[in-house]
């Protein structure tokens, strides 16, 4: 990031390790970071002192991020405040409520690091841009003045101080015109070194780690065999594996590579909004369509569609993407012309789909036009002789991200990190390691840096004794980590996953010694 860029940004969250996290990481980047844990506290801040960038959560106590966003832009001193919202609402309704109020953007949690700092960058330049513009304009309009005294003389050359005056007049205006042009040539380049840096992060945040295991080197064997082809492949495996890092690995194993990689998760989308962001619609198409928008079907011609979580789509939807598959054609919605595209289709899910064929929730013909070439991703539990090359994958991402400079994982912690079952699999590994260099202040990942549930974690051991107890416990306890994981720690939903009672749920978490 250039030091242009850098600014005085205001972290705004009720959730204290996601403060030091985040004003961490910022910080590392040069930026000048304050911290609020409310938004009535941060509104007190934002009145003493000048920020370039306000970085706001939405849920929070006494003040939620609505009322903040409220209140910044509907104060004439404070509305060019830029504010990039960050929250856990992965709703559009909420996302359209804060871009309504002023919001520069909106991301939910967890965030892509590299998009956020490409966010960040572009509201600083247009921060710093918008007050260049207003320090041009005041010269130019000064200048201009002095011009037209010349033109209407007003100056009569009487005196060689006269003359003076006419010369430095036009003087003037020819530097504050160059400063603009080189401004531009500036600015322009610039954006291209930040272009390359964010797409050479982007490669390496992508990267596909394989590892020794047999089971994830079949995987890419598979994979590399299917992807100069353009069969569809389907991705099975837990949340957390890397399906996506999958898809985009086959993506660019194929002859697609320069094409467009389209993604788009289909869970948690009302089923009205899933068929607009896959199809696309006609201006007028509906209340709100005020313009002609094209899907991601359309904008992924040439190239890869990936379709995340597609065991979750309703089954109108299953109806018209089967439709797509067999023709290769689809409508807008509101649309009558049949629109022709060429994309390779890539789908993945941790749902059992077999199941949910028998058990009606999918469509039979739907499953066997994605089951072409099947690819499972095993748990990293499964592939434990992985998870030192992992750690070391990521100490060495984090470290540059966060400019710490971390050498190594101490032994007894990488003990640890070998014993835990990782319920939330590669995804949940690089999240520890983040964190523990984010707020580790040695040169190396301690034990004390690790969560409690990783410190709590025995290495397994093997026994001549067998203990049938032992072992459904072990059986137990590694489902109901499955089942926290896969609801993100909803206990709630957790219950209703497996399909018992909260209250039973809660006895057994604690009876398991799970943190």
């Amino acid at each position: 990031m250039s030091r242009e860029l850098r600014g005085h940004l205001l972290v705004v969250d009720d959730d204290e390790t996601n403060r030091k996290i985040l004003s961490g990481r910022l910080e590392a980047e040069g930026h000048t970071v304050s911290i609020a844990e409310n938004g009535r506290r941060a509104l007190e801040m934002i009145q003493t002192e000048r920020f370039d960038l306000v970085l706001l959560d939405i849920l929070m106590p006494e003040m939620d991020g609505y009322q903040v966003l409220q209140y910044l832009k509907s104060h004439q001193t404070l509305r060019d405040i830029p504010v990039i919202v960050l929250s856990a609402l992965d709703e559009i309704e909420s996302a359209v409520k804060c871009i309504e109020l002023g919001a520069e953007d909106y991301l939910t949690k967890p965030f892509n690091q590299v998009l956020l700092r490409a966010r960040i960058g572009a509201c600083l330049e247009k921060r710093r841009l918008r007050d260049q513009e207003v320090s041009y304009l005041q010269d130019v309009g000064r200048v201009t003045t002095a011009a037209a005294a010349v033109e209407a003389g007003a100056f009569e050359p009487e005196s060689l101080k006269d003359v003076a005056k006419r010369t430095d007049a036009l003087g003037q205006l020819a530097r504050v015109f160059q400063e603009m042009s080189r401004e531009v040539y500036a600015r322009e380049e610039r954006l291209k070194r930040e272009v390359a840096v964010l797409s050479e992060e982007t490669s390496d945040r992508y990267r596909l780690v394989v590892g020794k295991s047999p089971s994830m080197n079949q995987a890419v064997d598979v994979a590399k065999q299917a992807a100069p082809s353009n069969a569809t492949v389907l991705l099975l495996g837990e949340s957390g594996t890397g399906k996506e890092l999958f898809a985009r690995a086959i993506h660019n194993w194929s002859d697609r590579s320069a094409e467009p990689f389209v993604a788009i998760n289909c869970v948690g989308l009302s089923k009205e909004l899933l068929e607009s962001e896959l199809f696309g619609h006609e201006r007028g198409a509906f209340t709100g369509a005020h313009q002609l928008k094209k899907g991601k079907i359309e904008l992924a011609d040439g190239g890869t569609l990936f379709l995340d979580e597609v065991g979750d789509i309703s089954p109108e939807i299953q109806t018209k993407l089967l439709r797509f598959l067999q023709e290769r054609e689809f409508e807008r919605i509101g649309g009558l012309k049949p629109l022709r595209v060429d994309v390779r289709i890539i789908a993945a899910t941790n749902r059992d789909l077999e199941d949910a064929v028998k058990e009606g929730r999918f469509r039979e013909d739907l499953y066997h036009r994605l089951h072409v070439v099947p690819i499972t991703l095993p748990p990293l539990r499964e592939r434990r002789e992985d998870i030192p090359g992992l750690i070391d994958f990521f100490l060495q991402r984090f470290s540059v991200a966060t400019k710490k400079h971390f050498t190594e994982v101490t032994e007894d912690a990488q003990k640890k990190l070998l014993a835990y079952d990782w319920p939330g699999n590669v995804r949940e590994l690089a999240n520890v390691m983040e964190r523990g260099i984010v707020l580790g202040k040695e040169r190396r990942v301690t034990l004390h840096d690790l969560p409690p549930r990783v410190i709590a974690a025995e290495p397994r051991t093997r026994s001549d004794t067998f203990s049938y107890r032992g072992a459904m416990d072990a059986s137990k306890r590694e489902v109901v980590l499955r089942a926290l994981a896969q609801t993100r720690g909803n206990r709630a939903a957790a219950a209703k996953l497996l399909g018992v009672r909260r209250t039973y749920l809660l006895k057994l978490i604690k009876a398991l010694g799970i943190d």
